[in-house]
């Protein structure tokens, strides 16, 4: 699957940065590059792209205010040199915000993320996973049916769990697993107490957060906001279980 891309930045060695990168990446088709918000305007309404590398703070037009503008709204990988800016990213439901200098490694996670939320979007046959509730609730696991077997995941091996529309990532200790199912089914069935909500598309496993600091969680290289909407329900979760 190839994912074409467009890259908007005021900065000149931002943009090569940007070209350079996606040149490295098989899946990743660049198609035009801007450098103001304003030109990219009449190429969008002409041409549909998969995904938008954006910059937020650029003179006269901004990456929000585009973003806004925008009937047809791709993904977006917001790029920015100010992190200040993240929050508001993640609520405009950016895939990924990436703090500008931009590392090859980070940057190919980002665009792993978009490959996987576009191939759950254009799965043939979606009905084909679901999660299935254990009968006891004791038991420290659950399955996902697939169509062919049914697969074992243990509760201690999740980090955390990622909304994708229709879909969930489940982000393990080793691997990753999409299944087509929603918050409200996987708050039903993992272990009261042991996970928290903290995000309208982030599910956090407790015990393997590393750190919290201004209202972002890090999980491994993993860093996971933690909106207004949950907040006071995910602090006082952590103060009763005696983790802060």
């Amino acid at each position: 699957m190839k994912i074409s891309c467009v890259a908007i930045d005021d900065e000149p060695l931002a943009l090569d940065i940007i070209k350079n990168y996606t040149q490295k990446v098989p899946f990743l088709d660049l198609k035009a590059t801007f450098d103001n918000a304003i030109e990219s305007i009449e190429y969008l309404k002409n041409n549909k792209v998969d995904l938008l590398f954006l910059d937020i703070q650029m003179d006269e037009l901004t990456g929000i205010q585009l973003l806004n503008v925008l009937k047809d709204k791709p993904l977006v990988i917001f790029t920015t040199a100010y992190d200040s800016y993240a929050i508001k990213g993640y609520e405009l439901d950016a895939v990924d915000y990436l703090l500008k200098p931009i590392s090859f490694e980070r940057f190919m996670k980002a665009a792993e993320k978009v490959y996987d939320r576009l191939n759950a979007k254009h799965d043939r046959n979606p009905a084909n996973k679901e999660v299935l509730v254990t009968n006891n609730k004791t038991d420290d696991y659950f399955f996902i049916k697939t169509e062919f077997h049914l697969e074992k995941l243990n509760f201690c091996d999740i980090l955390y769990i990622e909304g994708m529309g229709d879909y969930l990532m489940i982000h393990t200790l080793a691997k990753k697993i999409m299944i087509l199912q929603n918050f409200k089914k996987a708050e039903e069935i993992l272990p009261e107490g042991n996970f928290c909500r903290v995000h309208k598309s982030y599910m956090v496993a407790l015990d393997k957060i590393e750190s919290i600091e201004r209202n972002r969680i890090k999980i491994g290289a993993t860093l996971i906001p933690i909106s207004d909407s949950y907040k006071k329900v995910f602090y006082d979760l952590i103060e009763k279980k005696g983790l802060v």
